[in-house]
C-alpha cells in the first residue's frame, strides 16, 4: 500500500539530522537494474541515498561523470556529400551512366542530359528520403522533460532535467513528464500514461510495492518510465535510470541498431541490373565479333553498330516508368487513407505475407462500450457501440426500460458516480471529456434516457488506485437520499451483505454465483465494473470516506465493458485470410482481452495467447517457429515486438508492422513495411515508418496491400512489355552485323522508339485497374524475381517476333527498290505500331486479353496510343524531323503494311499465351487461422 506523498515542508523539517551519502551512490547504480521488483528501501540502500536528504552536491557530480548526462546520445552519420554519392553505387545507375556514355559518344547529347537528370533525381531523391531515421531519433530525444524537481543536500530545487543522476530524489505532479527512470518511494492516487511505452489504452495506476521479478514493462507498477506522463497524482521517487539506461533510451539504441531490409522491388530491379548489364556486354563484344570475324567490317562502323545495339537493349525509361508508377500509387493509396512516405513500400505492400497489428484503436474502436449488464438472475444484452447514446438494452430478446427496478438503480449508480460528459462534436459525432470507462456508461445511461438531473450530488469520494472505487451521496428525490457506489467487483462484494433482485428488493448476498458472472465476463475479455448503494446517514451528505461506506451495501450488478471490434477490420481481416496473408495481433494487453477479441475478428487460431514473459524465456530458433504458429501476443515490450518481427522474416515471410507508441518504432523500422497510426501514433512512430494511415483503421491496410499488388502487377507488366520494345531492337541490329545487312535502323531512330513508346505506351500501365480476384491469390514469393521464366519466355519470343517482322518488311522493300530513308522509315514505323498491339496483349498478362474488358478499362491507354500515333505521324510527315532523323515520307499502302506487321504479332502472341498460361491454376492458399 503507498504512503502519503510527503509534501516538502515534512522533508525539509528531517533534512538537518539526516547523513550525508557519499560518491558511492555514483557506482551503486547498477544494482538496481531490477529496482521494480526491489523493495524501495532497499534501493535507496543501495544507492546509499536518504530520501529526506537527497544528493549531495559531491554526489551529484561524482553520479553525473560516471554516467554522463541524461540525454540520447546524437546518432552517427557522414557528412552530407557522402551520403548522396552513395546513392549513386546501384548497378540500374551504372547502366543509365553507361547509357549516358554511349549517347555522348554518338554526340545525342540531348539523350545524354536526360539520362543524366533521371540518375540525378533519383540520387536526390534517396537522399532525401534518407534522413527519416534520424527525424525519428530526434522525436524521441524531443520527448524528454526538460527539467525536474530534485533533493539535493536536503532542499528541493529544478534543475535542467540533464543534469539529474541516478539516486537523484525527485518529486512528480499531475502533468508532468517524467524525467528519467524513477523507482516510486511515495504515491498518492498516482496514474501515468505510459501508452507510448507499453502500448496500454488507459493510464496505469502506480504503487510503491515491488513487482513480481521479470514482470512485463506494462506490469511493472512500482516505477515511473522517463518520458512518461502523470494523468492524476502525486510521487517522489528514487532515479534509477538515466540517457540509455532509460526504457526509452533502450528504445533508442534499438533504433540505432536496426537494420532497414532492402524490399523485394530493390532486391529485384538490382538483380535485373546485373543480368541485363552482363547480357548487354557480352552481346556487344560478340557483335564486333561476328561483324570483323565473318565480314571484315570497318571497326567504325562496328563501333556505331554497337554503340546503336547497346542503346537499343538499354531501357533508359525503366527507371521513371518505375518512379512515376509507384507515384501515382502513393496518390491513390493517399485517397484511401493510407499516407506513403517512401514510394518503393506502396509495391512492398504488394508483397506482404503477415500483418503484425496493435490492437487499441486499428482493429478496435478505442472507444469503451458497454456490452452486457449482470443483474441478480439476470443477463442483459446492450446494443450500440461507442460513445454513441443510441441502443436499447434486451433480456433474451425482449427490450428492457428504466420502469425495471434493478436496471433503474444500476444506471442510477453508473451515471452519478461519474465525472465524463458526453459531447456532441460539430461533425454531428460523439465524443467525450474525461475517462474513457465512464463514458461508456454515461452511453448506457443515455441510450436508456436516464436523466443525470434527477438526481442531485451532496458529497463525493473519489475514485483512488487504493481504494478501486468512487462514491457519492445522492439525493434522487425529496425523500430519498443514497450513497452510490461503482468500482472493482471484489471490493464492493467485500463491503456488501445483499443483492438487489429483479423486483426491487433485497435478499442474502450470493457471493458464489457473482464470482462465476465476472469470471465469465471477463474471460470474454470485458472490463468489469460494479454497482453497490446503501442508504445515506445525516452526516454522508457533508463528506465520505472509505471507513463511512461499511460493510452493509446492497449489491445491484456488474457492467462488461470493451473496446469493441470494428466490423470493417474484421471483414478486412477475412480479405486478408483469402488473400493467403497471416494476421497476427501484437499488443501491450493482457492475454485474457486479447484472446477474446482475436476470437471475435477471426485470429485466433485455437494456440492461445504468447505472453512477453514467455517470450523472454524462449530462445530465437524457437521463436521462429512459435511466431509463425501463434497468432496472438500479449504483454508485449519493444524488444519482443522486434524479435517476432525478426523471426518471421527469417521464416521467409515479408512483414507489415503497424504502432502508435515509441514501443513499437523499432519494430516499424525493422519491417519490411512499417505502419504508423496517423490519429494517435507518436511523431516518432511516423518517422520511423514508411505508410502512416489517416484514419487509424485497419481496414486501410488491406486496401493498401490491394493496391500494393496492382501496382506490382503493373509494374511486372510495363517491363513484359517494354522490354519486347529493346529486345526487337537489339535483336535487328545483331542480326544485321551477323548477316553482313545494311542497319534496318539508325541508332537515332532506336532512340526515337525508345522515347516514344517509353513515354507513352509504357505509362498506360501506371493506371491499369486491378485484375479480377486480385486479393484471392496467395501472396507471391519475395525471393522470385519481378520478371519470372514464364515471362522471359514471352519476352524473348515477342522479340525475336517483332524483330523478324521488321527485318523481313525491310528486306522487302528494299528488295523491291524503295529508297534507304523510306525503308527504314518503315522499319521503324513497323516498330512502333507492333508495340501498339502488343500492349493490348499485355493488359491481360496470362489470360486471353481481345475481350471489351480488358480492352476498354483503361481510357488512359487509348490516350497514349493517340499521343503515340501524333508522334509518329510527325515522324513521317515533318520535314524538320526528316532531317534529324533521316526519315522520309509514307504512302497510305506503308501504313497498311504497319497494320498487318501489329495484327500478327497481336495474334501470335495470343497464341503463345495460350501456350505459356494454359492450365495455370491459382497456387493453394494458406488456410486462415481457425479454419
Amino acid at each position: 500500500m503507498s504512503s502519503p506523498a510527503q509534501t516538502p515542508s515534512t522533508l525539509d523539517a528531517s533534512a538537518d539530522t539526516a547523513p550525508a551519502p557519499t560518491a558511492a551512490a555514483a557506482a551503486a547504480a547498477e544494482d538496481v537494474a531490477s529496482a521494480y521488483a526491489l523493495g524501495h528501501q532497499d534501493v535507496l540502500r543501495r544507492l546509499e541515498v536518504e530520501s529526506e536528504q537527497g544528493l549531495s552536491a559531491e554526489a551529484a557530480a561524482a553520479s553525473l561523470e560516471k554516467h554522463g548526462p541524461n540525454r540520447l546520445p546524437d546518432p552517427d552519420q557522414d557528412n552530407a556529400f557522402i551520403r548522396f554519392i552513395r546513392h549513386f553505387h546501384d548497378v540500374l545507375i551504372y547502366v543509365l551512366i553507361g547509357a549516358a556514355g554511349l549517347t555522348a559518344l554518338l554526340q545525342h547529347w540531348a539523350d545524354t542530359i536526360v539520362i543524366l537528370m533521371v540518375v540525378v533525381i533519383n540520387a536526390v531523391v534517396g537522399f532525401l528520403q534518407e534522413g527519416r531515421a534520424e527525424r525519428a531519433l530526434e522525436g524521441i530525444r524531443n520527448m524528454l522533460s526538460p527539467s525536474a524537481d530534485v533533493r539535493r543536500e536536503g532542499s528541493w530545487t529544478t534543475v535542467d532535467a540533464e543534469l539529474v543522476v541516478p539516486g537523484d530524489i525527485v518529486r512528480l505532479r499531475t502533468g508532468d513528464k517524467v524525467p528519467a527512470d524513477v523507482r516510486l518511494i511515495d504515491t498518492a492516487d498516482l496514474a501515468i500514461e505510459e501508452s507510448a511505452l507499453t502500448g496500454e489504452s488507459v493510464p496505469s495506476e502506480k504503487t510503491t510495492e515491488p513487482s513480481e521479478e521479470g514482470a512485463p514493462l506494462g506490469d511493472r507498477t512500482s516505477m515511473a518510465f522517463s518520458g512518461t506522463l502523470l494523468t492524476s497524482g502525486t510521487a517522489t521517487g528514487v532515479v534509477v535510470g538515466t540517457g540509455e539506461d532509460t526504457e526509452i533510451g533502450r528504445i533508442n539504441t534499438m533504433m540505432s541498431e536496426v537494420e532497414t531490409l532492402q524490399t523485394p522491388l530493390t532486391r529485384q530491379i538490382a538483380r535485373f541490373g546485373k543480368v541485363l548489364s552482363l547480357g548487354v556486354l557480352v552481346l556487344t563484344l560478340l557483335l564486333v565479333g561476328l561483324g570483323w570475324g565473318l565480314h571484315g567490317t570497318p571497326i567504325t562502323e562496328l563501333l556505331q553498330a554497337a554503340a546503336g545495339f547497346a542503346v537499343a537493349a538499354i531501357p533508359e525509361g525503366l527507371p521513371a516508368l518505375i518512379t512515376i508508377t509507384l507515384a501515382l500509387g502513393v496518390q491513390t493509396m493517399a485517397k484511401r487513407n493510407a499516407i506513403t512516405r517512401k514510394l518503393s513500400a506502396v509495391q512492398t505492400l504488394g508483397s506482404v505475407t503477415t500483418i503484425c497489428s496493435d490492437k487499441t484503436g486499428t482493429l478496435t474502436k478505442n472507444e469503451m462500450t458497454a456490452e452486457r449488464v449482470v443483474l441478480a438472475d439476470e443477463n442483459l444484452e446492450i446494443s450500440g457501440t461507442g460513445y454513441v447514446p443510441v441502443g436499447e438494452v434486451t433480456r433474451d430478446g425482449e427490450r428492457i426500460s428504466l420502469d425495471h427496478p434493478g436496471l433503474r438503480r444500476f444506471v442510477e449508480i453508473m451515471s452519478l458516480t461519474n465525472d465524463t460528459e458526453l459531447i456532441r462534436n460539430d461533425a454531428g459525432g460523439w465524443a467525450i471529456a474525461g475517462e474513457p470507462t465512464e463514458g461508456a456508461l454515461k452511453s448506457l445511461a443515455g441510450k436508456l434516457g436516464f436523466d443525470d438531473s434527477s438526481g442531485s450530488r451532496l458529497a463525493t469520494l473519489p475514485f483512488s488506485s487504493q481504494n478501486k472505487l468512487m462514491a457519492t451521496t445522492a439525493q434522487l428525490n425529496e425523500d430519498e437520499t443514497l450513497v452510490l457506489i461503482k468500482g472493482a467487483p471484489d471490493r464492493l462484494l467485500a463491503r456488501s451483505a445483499t443483492q438487489l433482485t429483479a423486483q426491487g428488493e433485497t435478499e442474502e448476498l450470493d457471493t458464489a454465483a457473482w464470482h462465476e458472472h465476472i469470471d465469465a465476463l471477463s474471460a470474454d475479455g470485458l472490463r468489469v465494473l460494479a454497482a453497490a448503494y446503501r442508504p445515506a446517514h445525516a452526516q454522508d451528505s457533508e463528506s465520505l470516506s472509505v471507513e463511512d461506506l461499511g460493510e452493509e451495501l446492497i449489491f445491484v450488478g456488474v457492467v462488461g465493458i470493451v473496446d469493441p471490434p470494428r466490423q470493417e477490420a474484421i471483414d478486412a481481416i477475412k480479405v486478408c485470410h483469402d488473400a493467403g496473408i497471416q494476421v497476427k495481433m501484437i499488443t501491450g494487453d493482457h492475454a485474457g482481452t486479447a484472446t477474446a477479441i482475436a476470437r471475435q475478428m477471426g485470429i485466433d487460431n485455437g494456440e492461445g495467447a504468447i505472453s512477453g514473459t514467455q517470450l523472454e524465456a524462449t530462445d530465437d530458433e524457437s521463436l521462429r517457429e512459435l511466431a509463425q504458429r501463434h497468432h496472438v501476443f500479449a504483454r508485449t515490450s519493444p524488444e519482443h515486438k522486434l524479435r517476432l518481427v525478426r523471426a518471421l522474416q527469417a521464416e521467409g515471410e515479408v512483414v507489415a508492422m503497424t504502432g502508435d507508441g515509441v514501443n513499437d518504432a523499432p519494430a516499424l523500422r525493422r519491417a519490411d513495411v512499417g505502419v504508423a497510426m496517423g490519429l494517435k501514433g507518436t511523431e516518432v512512430t511516423k518517422d520511423a515508418a514508411e505508410v502512416v494511415l489517416a484514419d487509424d483503421n485497419f481496414t486501410s491496410i488491406e486496401t493498401a496491400v490491394e493496391e500494393g499488388r496492382r501496382i506490382y502487377d503493373n509494374l511486372r507488366k510495363a517491363l513484359v512489355f517494354l522490354l519486347p520494345t529493346n529486345g526487337a531492337q537489339a535483336t535487328v541490329v545483331l542480326f544485321a552485323v551477323a548477316f553482313g545487312w545494311t542497319l534496318p535502323l539508325t541508332p537515332l531512330q532506336v532512340l526515337w522508339v525508345n522515347m516514344v513508346t517509353g513515354v507513352t505506351l509504357a505509362f498506360a500501365f501506371a493506371f491499369e485497374p486491378a485484375e479480377d480476384g486480385i486479393m484471392r491469390r496467395k501472396p507471391r514469393d519475395p525471393n522470385a524475381g519481378i520478371v519470372e521464366a514464364r515471362h522471359v519466355v514471352q519476352i524473348a519470343v515477342v522479340s525475336l517476333l517483332i524483330a523478324a517482322v521488321t527485318i523481313i518488311v525491310f528486306r522487302w522493300r528494299m528488295d523491291v527498290g524503295d529508297d534507304l530513308e523510306v525503308a527504314r522509315t518503315l522499319a521503324t514505323t513497323v516498330l512502333v505500331v507492333c508495340q501498339v498491339f502488343y500492349l493490348f496483349s499485355v493488359k491481360s498478362l496470362e489470360s486471353f486479353s481481345l475481350r471489351p474488358s480488358v480492352l476498354f478499362k483503361n481510357k488512359i491507354a487509348w490516350l497514349m496510343v493517340a499521343v503515340l500515333t501524333l508522334l509518329q505521324a510527325g515522324f513521317i510527315y515533318l520535314p524538320w524531323l526528316h532531317t534529324i532523323f533521316d526519315t522520309a515520307v509514307l504512302d497510305p499502302f506503308y501504313l497498311l503494311i504497319t497494320v498487318g506487321a501489329g495484327l500478327v504479332v497481336l495474334v501470335l502472341t495470343e497464341l503463345l499465351k495460350l501456350v505459356l498460361y494454359a492450365g495455370r491454376r491459382a497456387p493453394r492458399l494458406r488456410e486462415a487461422p481457425g479454419s
